[in-house]
């Protein structure tokens, strides 16, 4: 009973029984939180921003995702670099998967105005599988009992570029695809390696700008699966609100909102309608984000920062 339960919760999240191949941590507010998905991000909003998140995936559904992750970043040396730190909680059932990475960028202005940027970054992957947590309904399995832990560490890239009116880039977040025996009688797990690939574009609907559209594209690939699409269209009000809707291809359909809460403080919600076979079992996904900005001196003193909206 308990491999059956174990391997049904591995075809929900598009694993195979014979080498699992962990998923990477599914977001929606990566369109205001690229640090999320590509280190080369660090820095872009010039001034220090942390931005927490929680995602609960597939709510009403026992054993569902659910992800936390805090991320700071800032520019150095007049906005030349940029250093962040991005840690990550991600739990499905029994398997939990935390991590810790720090990221460097270094950051190059054109004669534009625009910044172009190469970002690298390492860090640890702590991964923890809790089979007491389990509830078999015929007793217990010596296959599943107690708790299995272990380290490993990792690195990753990424490339991005951004304007007044335009943004793009590409990473690979994580490169090392380690691989574990949680325990004997189980097939192997292993961390799958992906890439993003991601472009859009700011367009203002009037002279004074005060309200624009943001059409953009993120293409995801996993090593051994089709590939993944988010085609999204935000719109902008006068730099303090964004609304918009986000389709992933043969998952769901998304709305976001975003509100500039004052000068420091923004806040975004986001809630993913299911349109797989899960919406059967499901009620969808909600996705909460909280972001803090503040100069420091003598770091951000002679420096210009972004408008919230603009990347």
């Amino acid at each position: 009973m308990a491999r059956i339960g174990l391997m049904f919760l591995m075809l929900i999240v598009g694993i195979s029984p014979r080498l699992a191949a962990q998923q990477s941590i599914v977001y929606s507010q990566y369109i205001y939180n690229g640090l999320l998905i590509n280190p080369a991000y660090a820095g872009s909003h010039v001034q220090l921003s942390a931005t927490l998140s929680y995602r609960n995936q597939w709510v009403n559904f026992d054993g569902a995702p659910q992800t936390a992750t805090l991320g700071v970043h800032s520019s150095v040396n007049k906005s030349k670099i940029g250093l962040g730190l991005l840690a990550t909680s991600d739990k499905i059932g029994s398997y939990t998967n935390t991590g810790i990475f720090g990221s460097y960028a270094y950051r190059i202005q054109d004669r534009r105005g625009g910044v172009f940027s190469m970002g690298l970054q390492a860090g640890i992957h702590n991964f923890r599988a809790d089979y007491s947590a389990l509830k078999l309904k015929s007793g217990q399995d010596p296959l599943l009992t107690g708790t299995v832990s272990e380290l490993k560490p990792n690195f990753g890239g990424g490339i991005f570029y951004y304007s007044k009116k335009f943004f793009g880039g590409f990473s690979v977040p994580v490169i090392l695809t380690h691989s574990k025996f949680f325990n004997k009688g189980l097939e192997q797990l292993a961390l799958a390696r992906h890439y993003y690939l991601y472009v859009g574009v700011i367009v203002p609907l009037d002279r004074m700008e005060k309200v624009k559209v943001s059409p953009s594209l993120l293409i995801r690939a996993q090593e051994g699966t089709p590939l993944n699409a988010d085609i999204n269209l935000n719109v902008i009000f006068h730099d303090l609100i964004s609304a918009g809707v986000s389709y992933r291809t043969g998952e769901s359909i998304t709305t976001l909102l975003n509100f500039k809460l004052s000068e420091k403080f923004n806040f975004g919600y986001s809630y993913d309608w299911t349109t797989s076979e899960i919406r059967k079992y499901s009620n969808g996904s909600h996705e909460f984000m909280l972001n803090y900005r503040v100069r420091i001196r003598g770091i951000h003193r002679d420096v210009e920062c972004p408008q919230y909206f603009s990347h």
